[in-house]
């Protein structure tokens, strides 16, 4: 029996996008958690994979720990975390709200414009701790819809923060915007059995994707893949929109 009532193809489409995800959070840390939504958008209701990509990116960071230990900005993650305290409730009230047609019209909406910031460039200059906060708080009602790393990535974009301290505290940051969401989800009744074993049948596939993606982060520079994760996130927001609208 497949969670969620998935049938075999589209058990396959969805393993097919942990693939891709786990790639581009290896190689460029954010928009894992878009990427499986996204597909998971194509051929179902795609919110009961929120508990799923929360509980796949923890796995996924204790693989990387070592690797980004170094680098992480804390007072980031820190100030960032603050924000999220306030969101994450927030989100997670907002989804059960809207309901599943209008949820994923918004989920496609917002990471459409996510990836409009990101592709045009947008520039500000080093903001403190209050920016941070708002983000954070912006982050958490997000993740409500699994997209809660997309806030995050823009904002260190636009300030230029360098790849390697980029990718290491996004990391750092979503598993600590994770292990909150957890208990908040399960007391919104969004974590059950399905939840777990989509996990444990997805996490092969998604940590395959993930090694591919460190190897080439540790080769290359991310900004070119970057580009080609925004135009994927793009085209897949595009067609979640359509299968909303139609």
């Amino acid at each position: 029996m497949l969670p969620f009532g998935l049938s075999g193809g589209e058990a396959a489409l969805v393993a097919f996008g942990m693939v891709v995800a786990g790639y581009v959070r290896g190689y460029s840390g954010f928009g894992f958690a878009a990427l499986v939504m996204s597909f998971a958008a194509l051929v179902t209701d795609p919110f009961p994979f929120v508990a799923v990509v929360i509980l796949a990116d923890i796995f996924m960071t204790l693989g990387q720990a070592r690797g980004i230990w170094a680098h992480i900005d804390w007072a980031r993650v820190r100030t960032l975390f603050l924000g999220c305290l306030v969101g994450v409730p927030l989100g997670v009230w907002t989804i059960q709200a809207v309901g599943v047609d209008l949820g994923r019209a918004f989920l496609s909406g917002f990471v459409l414009v996510m990836c409009g910031l990101l592709w045009a460039g947008w520039k500000i200059a080093s903001q403190g701790g209050a920016a941070h906060v708002c983000v954070g708080v912006i982050s958490g009602l997000a993740n409500g819809a699994a997209v809660g790393g997309l806030p995050v990535a823009v904002f260190f974009t636009a300030q230029g923060v360098a790849p390697v301290v980029f990718r290491a505290t996004v990391i750092a940051y979503f598993t600590a915007l994770d292990l909150w969401s957890l208990p908040v989800l399960w007391q919104a009744g969004q974590i059950t059995k399905d939840s777990f074993l989509a996990t444990a049948y997805g996490l092969p596939f998604m940590l395959a994707g993930l090694w591919a993606g460190g190897r080439r982060f540790s080769a290359a520079t991310p900004q070119d893949f970057r580009k080609f994760a925004i135009l994927l996130l793009a085209f897949l927001s595009l067609a979640g929109l359509w299968k909303s609208l139609a």
